[in-house]
């Protein structure tokens, strides 16, 4: 549980804490109106003026046990479904402490079981609407953390070049950036620069409220100020290797500027999980009966289509060699979406608006029907419903040596779609593979049957809209 005491809420949040004060007393006024309306008790309501304080004193004992439970907390990064177990338990807690208090103070009352059961709900769900609109528009910067970035060199230009655009910054606001021996010169803008002197880093951090510091130095080594980032961390300050900021604002993993101490104590990249591998096949091969049982007259019309169109004799299906699971080489099936001689001078990486594909094939590709045959092997256990696409062998080999890390994607099952899919297009060139592993990466990373599901549910939106990569 998290508690904030008063003086440490922020501006917007002393805002919120007034809006939601004047919401509990409506909802207690609100909550009389409706009994004189409907009679539910008979208890004679109290004068306007003893009521009134009665709907402030309720209104109080909500918004303390709020701030007990971390819902003004400046610093508090939560999803709308933790916001709304902590609001269920904040108006539960504190209207049972208003009744109990006023208890012994008061041989009545003051409000029915009825007006207080009303009065709860009311305001929770006045409250939970404002708290949802604020996290879903991000109104008045409540959400956005105040970000302070060490070092002004090549890895915090990173940041820089990554997040250039305001949708990048949805959840912080960059500061500045600190300027560190050692920084490369060709990094940060001169004007984005900030020079701190030496034992002042705790000192400028308060003054400027800031609520986390990302470790974003060229050269650590006997660079970084760690008395006064331990001195930050004490006071609440929360500090993180660029590693994890990038991972945590994009989605991937910045393979670029991996260093192996940081996948050795990360949290993740657990693919051993017993329960998960002994239900992983159960799990695929029942998607894949189902996705069966609704698609298969599409697979035949798709098959009947590729037969006039190239002729009947002309194969319907297409099989290539990939690389799986443990770096295992499997056999690939998908209709044929290119012609019979695209290869005919070798292996090609694929591409947007390929010359190759025909005409059916650029209708399949781009609404992923090509993808459907791979249900077999989803059936056979080679591949998974979700996972990173497999690669040629011709091209993995080259791809290992010129990328590092390159080789970690094959620890985990191979998938129909994934979170590369759906992040990024069609790769043609080692750079777009690269971009393309960072994405793996924070899957294998991140891997949980949440993630999972939610890279299917989003892979539905691309199969409708046609958005195939």
């Amino acid at each position: 549980m998290t508690t904030t005491n008063f003086r440490d809420i922020s501006t917007g949040f002393k805002i919120l804490v007034i809006i939601e004060l004047g919401i509990y007393c409506g909802a207690a006024f609100l909550a009389i109106e409706l009994n004189s309306w409907f009679k539910w008790s008979e208890q004679t309501t109290p004068p306007e003026n003893i009521t009134a304080i009665y709907a402030i004193v309720f209104a109080l004992f909500v918004l303390l046990t709020s701030l007990s439970l971390g819902l003004y907390n400046p610093r508090m990064r939560e999803n709308y479904r933790s916001v709304f177990r902590r609001l269920v338990l904040a108006v539960t807690l504190g209207s049972a402490e208003f009744t109990i208090i006023t208890s012994f103070f008061t041989a009545e009352q003051p409000f029915t079981t009825e007006i207080m059961i009303t009065a709860a709900l009311l305001g929770f769900a006045i409250a939970g609407i404002l708290r949802y609109l604020i996290i879903t528009f991000d109104l008045l910067g409540f959400n956005k953390l105040n970000v302070l970035v060490l070092g002004a060199g090549e890895r915090a230009s990173i940041i820089e070049r990554r997040m250039r655009r305001k949708v990048d910054r949805h959840g912080f606001t960059i500061h500045g950036f600190t300027v560190i021996e050692g920084d490369s010169p060709t990094g940060i803008q001169k004007e984005k620069k900030i020079i701190i002197e030496k034992g002042a880093l705790v000192s400028f951090v308060i003054e400027n409220e800031i609520d986390e510091i990302v470790v974003a130095c060229d050269e650590r080594r006997n660079n970084l100020p760690l008395d006064e980032l331990f001195a930050c961390k004490i006071r609440g300050i929360n500090i993180l290797d660029i590693l994890d900021f990038i991972e945590r604002e994009t989605g991937q993993v910045a393979v670029n500027l991996i260093y192996p101490s940081w996948v050795i104590y990360s949290n993740g990249f657990a693919s051993s999980h017993y329960l998960r591998n002994a239900l992983d096949w159960i799990f695929n091969a029942s998607m894949a009966a189902i996705v069966l049982l609704f698609l298969w007259p599409i697979m035949l019309l798709t098959a009947l289509i590729i037969k006039i169109e190239d002729g009947i004799r002309a194969p319907v299906f297409y099989y290539q060699e990939r690389v799986g699971l443990d770096g295992k080489v499997f056999r690939i099936i998908k209709f044929r979406s290119m012609h019979t001689d695209a290869e005919a001078n070798g292996a090609v990486w694929a591409s947007t608006n390929d010359h190759r594909t025909t005409r059916i094939g650029n209708f399949i590709r781009k609404y992923r029907i090509d993808e459907l045959p791979q249900i077999y092997n989803v059936l056979l256990g080679e591949m998974g419903f979700v996972g990173p696409r497999p690669e040629r062998p011709e091209f993995v080999q080259n791809l290992i040596r010129a990328i590092p890390y390159y080789n970690e994607r094959h620890n985990v099952k191979p998938g129909l779609t994934g979170w590369a899919q759906l992040k990024y297009p069609y790769g043609a060139t080692e750079e777009d593979a690269q971009e393309k592993l960072k994405y793996d990466l924070y899957y294998i990373k991140h891997r949980s049957f949440l993630l999972d599901l939610n890279i299917l549910i989003r892979t539905v939106e691309v199969v409708l809209f046609g958005k195939g990569r």
